[in-house]
């Protein structure tokens, strides 16, 4: 019975190790108090113009510091020190997030100033992430990716929980001020775990500089690799066509009862719902982390992604659509998983960071891109027939891109 439990629920065995459990502690220290911020921009930016296209702005605006300060933070990540370039990210978001805190306790209301804002936090977020996610491949060895990408994502999106909850919660009893404050306190705690690291030095055969040409080099180096491009190009697709969450300050107010101008249960539950979705499979991800058909799960993952988001726009109650995007968000922790540690280990060390790097534009920016093109299609069709278009047009790319690289489904990991 134990190994049987042992091959369903989340795989631990990477807590095990020193330097990769400081890294888990500091993602989970974070996971609640940046969910709260990303919350609280959107929210303020659809106080102040009661509009969902500016909060597809919002979401555009980081999208350009995202795909410079991506690529060029995984060069960096390549040629320093991977701990030194992740406590001076760290202190940049804290110090943003303190700024984001100002504002909206001295009562700005200022769009441009939250967008700025967004941008800078945006850069230096962009550096910190392909530097840890590289940084996690050096820690653990190869076989134990899968379940330590697991854990991180799983960790992280359990606070994705909880944030937006406490979010809605807490709009209307304690304003938006407290939530950025606490996602400050959480930024300089988990400072304190990075410090704690030993260093992460490249290595021999990196290259000890991160200029344009570097980026050059990995891209002429990704462009070899079909493999990895096809697992970027389906979370292009899952992301850009597919994340719907610029919809739901107006789904929660014009289709699920949400009072106008302040937070309410079901923007809550919107926002919870995707990262309670990863959290339930990530809890039971010893069901997928181990399977080595990785081009073939992640095919399956991202168009059931597609098929729920779809759904979920069909829908006029609450609760049908929280579940469909709940299920949406755990096929995609299963893509993310297995995307990730196809990444890990296809790529050189010395090429990793700058891998990582176009995975946190795709990740990330994808999102972003995706907050703008939907934002502004609810504007001209309505937020609901947006979801519906979205996840649609998910399944029938991601179906004719893997047609077309056959070598993709087929593909097992060998390790």
């Amino acid at each position: 019975m134990r190994e049987v439990i042992g091959k369903i629920v989340i795989d631990t065995r990477p807590l095990r190790v020193r330097d990769y459990r400081l890294l888990w502690y500091s993602t989970a220290v974070t996971a609640i108090g940046s969910q709260l911020t990303a919350v609280a921009v959107p929210k303020q930016v659809y106080d102040l113009t009661g509009s969902s296209g500016w909060v597809g702005v919002a979401g555009g605006v980081g999208l350009v510091p995202l795909l410079v300060f991506g690529l060029w933070g995984g060069a960096i990540a390549d040629a320093v020190d991977r701990r030194k370039v992740m406590v001076v990210s760290n202190i940049g978001i804290a110090v943003t997030s303190g700024l984001f805190w100002a504002q909206a306790f001295l009562g700005l209301g200022s769009v441009p100033a939250l967008l700025v804002l967004l941008a800078v936090q945006q850069a230096f977020a962009a550096v910190n992430m392909p530097t840890r996610s590289a940084a996690v491949a050096r820690v653990v060895p190869p076989e134990l990716l899968p379940p330590a990408n697991a854990l991180s994502f799983t960790t992280f999106t359990f606070g994705s929980v909880f944030g937006p909850l406490l979010a809605g919660a807490l709009i209307p009893l304690l304003g938006l001020p407290t939530l950025y404050l606490v996602d400050t306190a959480a930024l300089v705690i988990a400072l304190l775990m990075v410090l704690r690291l030993p260093a992460i030095p490249p290595g021999e055969t990196s290259s000890r500089t991160a200029g344009i040409a570097d980026i050059l080099n990995g891209f002429r180096y990704l462009a070899a690799r079909k493999l990895l491009l096809m697992s970027f190009l389906v979370d292009i697709i899952a992301m850009v066509a597919g994340m719907p969450r610029a919809l739901f300050p107006e789904l929660a107010e014009r289709s699920f009862g949400d009072p106008p101008g302040g937070g309410g249960v079901a923007l809550g539950l919107l926002y919870a719902a995707i990262p309670i979705g990863s959290v339930v499979f990530g809890l039971f991800s010893g069901t997928f982390s181990r399977l080595t058909r990785r081009g073939a799960v992640i095919t399956l993952a991202v168009c059931a992604w597609g098929l729920c988001v779809a759904a979920a726009g069909l829908t006029s109650a609450l609760w049908l659509a929280v579940l469909l995007l709940a299920l949406a968000g755990g096929f995609d922790l299963v893509s993310a998983v297995h995307r990730s540690a196809m990444l890990q280990t296809e790529a050189t060390d010395e090429m990793r960071g700058r891998m990582q790097g176009v995975f946190t534009v795709v990740v990330a920016g994808g999102p972003r891109l995706a907050d703008v093109l939907h934002g502004w299609g609810a504007e001209a069709v309505g937020a609901s027939v947006a979801l519906v278009a979205g996840g649609a047009l998910v399944v029938v790319l991601t179906g004719v891109a893997v047609a077309c690289a056959p070598a993709f489904w087929r593909y097992r990991f060998q390790g």
